[in-house]
């Protein structure tokens, strides 16, 4: 259901957004850097396997989460409008708030009290210190999520550039 609101969302944030050079290059750095966050997470999970404590899960219980978030925040500043951000900001609160609990459920039944001494940041780093890894990102499907963002980035470009916006900032 994430996915199909998730179109639904996009198309909604397009036809809302009045995207302006400045907003759009400065948001789709911040969208950019939570991307990386993202591949960076991706690239240390053996999802469903373990409790990873390694790379971003040192600090972040959700790092994947987090960088959909700094996403959400490039991309809400990159549209330009106010109602397009809003519409970002509850489709990210009532997926992420609903896929947490239902990941948390899962890791606390799958791995109890390992994951529990892990959310407490007691963990025994049971998933060990592992370097990074592209191929584990890519197994990770993160590659979706980079898709996803420079298509986004892609329809908002070409609606400032249609809409002869992408030189003119706002008030101008």
């Amino acid at each position: 259901m994430r996915v199909t609101l998730g179109f639904a969302a996009g198309v909604l944030v397009l036809a809302l957004a009045r995207p302006t050079a400045l907003p759009l290059a400065v948001g789709t750095v911040i969208a950019l850097l939570g991307e990386l966050l993202r591949v960076w997470a991706a690239g240390h999970l053996n999802k469903s396997r373990e409790v990873t404590s390694s790379g971003p899960y040192r600090w972040f219980a959700h790092p994947l989460y987090v960088g959909s978030s700094i996403m959400g925040a490039g991309l809400a500043l990159a549209s330009s409008s106010l109602p397009a951000a809003v519409v970002i900001a509850l489709y990210l609160g009532m997926t992420l708030t609903a896929a947490i609990r239902s990941e948390e459920n899962f890791l606390r039944n799958a791995f109890g009290a390992e994951y529990d001494r892990y959310r407490r940041r007691e963990s025994s780093r049971a998933g060990g210190e592992r370097r990074f890894s592209a191929a584990r990102a890519i197994a990770n499907h993160e590659h979706r999520a980079a898709i996803g963002l420079a298509v986004a980035v892609l329809l908002l470009l070409l609606k400032a550039t249609y809409n002869g916006m992408f030189w003119r900032q706002p008030g101008g």
